[in-house]
């Protein structure tokens, strides 16, 4: 069965399905298949641009989701605590975090560079990999564009790239463990997220502020909330479009 009230709504809105399509950065059939298979639902972020492309509730759209109010109290509730800088989450904090890691143990910075000199975290990493876990670490492209923007932005210049060829000369050790890849990404970061299975810490980048000094979010997944999802599923796409590297000094540019 087709979404009639879906259909309703495009007719009333007087757009097409290719400018739909545009609008939203899908492809026309995919928005067409959202009308015609009343069971195929676009994800949530398609789902409220869509309503509001269409000034419609999703809840009228899709009558089984729920109320825009619903998903905001659950979503609250995944808030654990915010911290004003990165500089003042406890060590424990960390720890903590990455400790519990039974199935996601996910570093998406552009340097981190702190962590790098951190010894507990090595042994965190050694412990996990020995168990099995899958580490990823997502690093900065020393050479890429968006590093260099960041470092402008930090009001660091060229130390932001130096900082993340230092920071992977100091894993080192961590390359050849077995569970533990690592990639480089060329993405526009607007956060540093840190996640351990349903838990995350997202480190918010500020312009003309170092990360130590932005804000950080402390983030547990609840049933119902997206919160958590929307950063977690950012550390996919830049997962997805990163590039693997087997040594700290494979990429271009750099002499060991």
């Amino acid at each position: 069965m087709a979404n009639e009230r879906l259909r309703g709504a495009l007719v009333e809105s007087g757009l097409t399905l290719e400018q739909v399509a545009e609008r939203l950065g899908v492809s026309p059939k995919t928005v067409e298949r959202w009308v015609s298979e009343e069971k195929r639902k676009p994800y949530r972020r398609f789902q409220y641009a869509a309503a509001s492309l269409l000034r419609r509730e999703v809840s009228y759209l899709w009558p089984e989701e729920r109320t825009s109010e619903e998903v905001t109290v659950s979503s609250s509730s995944e808030v654990v605590k915010i911290y004003p800088h990165r500089s003042v989450v406890p060590q424990e904090a960390w720890e903590q975090l990455y400790a519990s890691a039974t199935t996601h143990f996910d570093v998406l910075v552009y340097s981190g560079f702190w962590l790098t000199e951190d010894p507990r975290f090595h042994r965190l990493v050694r412990e996990k990999s020995a168990a099995s876990v899958h580490v990823r670490f997502m690093m900065g492209d020393p050479g890429s564009a968006a590093v260099a923007v960041r470092g402008g932005d930090e009001g660091i210049g060229s130390a932001m790239a130096a900082k993340i060829r230092n920071a992977l000369l100091n894993y080192a050790p961590l390359f050849p463990l077995p569970k533990v890849e690592f990639r480089l990404h060329a993405t526009t970061l607007y956060n540093s997220i840190y996640r351990a299975d349903d838990e995350l810490l997202a480190n918010g980048h500020v312009y003309g502020v170092g990360a130590y000094l932005a804000p950080v979010l402390h983030l547990q997944r609840i049933p119902g909330g997206e919160l958590f999802d929307t950063y977690a599923e950012s550390v996919e796409r830049v997962w997805e479009n990163a590039r693997t590297i087997t040594s700290p000094t494979d990429y271009e540019g750099i002499t060991a």
